[in-house]
């Protein structure tokens, strides 16, 4: 990915990057992103990636690549390896020829294994994953040594080799590394490095029995491929001993582990563990779901590719956690899709308008902006005739002084049209609802303004009646009702924080015709109403459904003017 602009923003990573490079230790800089392909994208990666590629970008000669850390055959699947590489490129980044997956290294990682059995630094340990468990002690206390910490390098090799070759049963032995049980960290406490699952392998099908353990690939991997700075988020801090220790104890090419902050978003979950159970607990649709945080899910509600990079390079790169108001990423979100998203009208809750003073089977087509943001769109058509379409939501029969929509006596102005006044109402004579307003027009101010200059306080959009076509609207919102839904209280659950109105279905909604062949992941603004995007699963010819993106309400420019420190 290109990029161009201003100078990118200075932080600590990028000093190192920076001071490397000033004393010769790295002429360029090799990164990674290096995802497990055992789930879907979500916002959170985004700044990883964001970070990663973007880093690659601004350095001369330098290079990213992409590389699926899959070591856990039993978690990963080839439908979440291509819905990475797809995400990562709708993203605007790309690898080129560096496709890369741990499994790639699987012989030269076991090759490696048995030079630190024969160095004594490795042992076979036939203890079980629960006594392993119990015999590593805790923060404040030792762990005790393995009774199979002492075998012989050569005992060790050879059960090494059987351990590969399939003689034993899965779960019975592992492969430790030998490094120190007292150690006050608690990853160095003779962390495996494999362990026997006959499982099938997603590249590899039936061709290994052993598998290596994550801790054991990555660093590795790392300085296969050339690495010079291995960027992790926070939680691996506790693992860069770990890390240093095996490329010490191999002698090979070293990267420089670098820890950074996650990205974190108010009013959202980011645990994988929770994602998976708002899916399998049938909370939302499925992964895709335009209120979950995944790439997928982002995408199909209409959020943007730029707005996701806005978001990362606004945050920064810090080492301490915070958590960034959602409000932000919708504010951003606006501004770039302000300029893209071309206008539209849509009534979402229809209440008929007559005009009682023009001609009956007339139709006139009225010139509509595309976007004032970008005299380029240009223009479009819109049909106006006698029987239209208004928000239920702009009339009031008594309307209280601060409404300066529709009323009876009152006239307003119609979106590209004229001024109308209500003459009459029309209700329901079961409910005394309104369901038919009578207007007159005047002909002189086609278009939207008077000759006279007189000025209305209020602009409706309205379709009209015969021209429109049906739509069905879907509003999403927040999917959990408070900031931290992880927060929980004693006995509570961070299910029990969900937004009961996250989703509003409107299936009777009238669109302009404009809009009856708009493909899916299309943009618009609903004017005066929010973006919304076509959706790309349900949406079919004939039968449009879209997606409210985000509202037209700013709720970050309103942070923004009551604490002006939050710019």
């Amino acid at each position: 990915m290109t990029t161009s602009g201003p100078a990118p923003a200075t932080h600590f990573i990028r000093e190192i990057i920076d001071e490397d490079l000033r004393t010769g230790k790295h002429a360029r800089i090799q990164t990674r992103f290096p995802p497990e392909p055992n789930g879907y994208l979500h916002i959170g990666h985004a700044k990883a990636i964001c970070l990663n590629f973007g880093l690659a970008a601004d350095y001369p000669n330098s290079l990213c690549n992409l590389r699926f850390d899959d070591t856990n055959p039993t978690k990963e699947e080839e439908e979440f390896v291509q819905s990475i590489i797809e995400d990562i490129r709708w993203l605007g980044f790309d690898w080129e020829d560096r496709l890369y997956y741990a499994s790639d290294y699987f012989e030269k990682l076991y090759e490696w294994a048995e030079d630190l059995v024969g160095k004594g630094k490795a042992y076979v340990c036939d203890l079980s994953a629960d006594e392993i468990r119990e015999s590593r002690g805790t923060l404040t206390e030792p762990g005790r040594e393995s009774p199979h910490r002492n075998r012989s390098p050569a005992e060790n090799l050879d059960l090494l080799r059987r351990m590969r070759a399939g003689e034993f049963p899965d779960g019975s032995r592992t492969l430790r590394a030998k490094i120190d049980m007292a150690h006050g960290n608690m990853n160095m406490r003779d962390p495996i490095m494999y362990r026997i699952l006959r499982a099938r392998h997603h590249r590899t099908g039936d061709a290994w029995c052993i598998y290596p353990t994550y801790d054991w690939a990555h660093g590795q991997s790392d300085s296969i491929e050339g690495i010079t700075h291995s960027l992790c988020s926070l939680e691996f801090e506790d693992h860069r001993p770990l890390y240093d220790w095996f490329l010490d104890a191999l002698g090979v090419s070293h990267p420089r582990q670098i820890e950074f902050a996650k990205l974190r978003l108010s009013y959202t979950v980011l645990s994988k563990r929770r994602l998976r159970r708002l899916v399998e607990e049938g909370v939302v649709s499925g992964w895709d779901d335009p209120r979950m945080p995944t790439l997928r899910g982002l995408r199909r509600r209409g959020f943007t590719p730029e707005s996701i990079r806005a978001l990362c390079d606004r945050v920064g790169v810090a080492k301490k956690e915070s958590v960034i108001d959602l409000a932000l990423f919708e504010h951003l979100l606006r501004e770039d899709l302000n300029k893209r998203a071309r206008r539209a009208m849509a009534v979402l809750r229809p209440l008929k308008l007559v005009l009682v003073d023009y001609p009956e089977g007339k139709t006139e087509e009225l010139s509509a902006v595309n976007n004032p943001e970008d005299p380029s769109m240009g223009t479009r058509t819109v049909p106006f005739s006698r029987e239209l379409f208004i928000e239920k939501d702009d009339f009031l029969e008594h309307p209280p002084k601060e409404f300066y929509r529709l009323a009876p006596g009152r006239e307003v102005r119609l979106r590209y049209a004229y001024f109308v006044k209500c003459v009459e109402v029309v209700k329901d004579p079961a409910t005394g609802e309104p369901i038919e307003i009578r207007c007159t027009h005047d002909p002189a101010t086609r278009g939207g303004d008077a000759p006279d200059k007189r000025k209305v306080k209020a602009t409706l959009h309205w379709v009209s009646a015969g021209h429109a076509v049906a739509a069905e609207v879907r509003l999403y919102d927040h999917l959990f009702s408070v900031p931290d839904p992880t927060d929980a209280r004693e006995g509570k659950d961070f299910k029990d924080y969900l937004n009961p109105n996250s989703l509003a279905v409107i299936p009777s909604c009238r669109i302009e015709p404009s809009l009856a062949a708009a493909a899916p992941g299309v943009h618009v603004q609903f004017e005066r109403v929010g973006y919304f995007v076509v959706d790309t699963v349900d949406s079919k010819p004939g039968k449009p459904v879209f997606n409210r993106t985000v509202t037209l309400r700013d709720e970050w420019a309103r942070i923004q003017k009551r604490h002006p420190s939050s710019r």
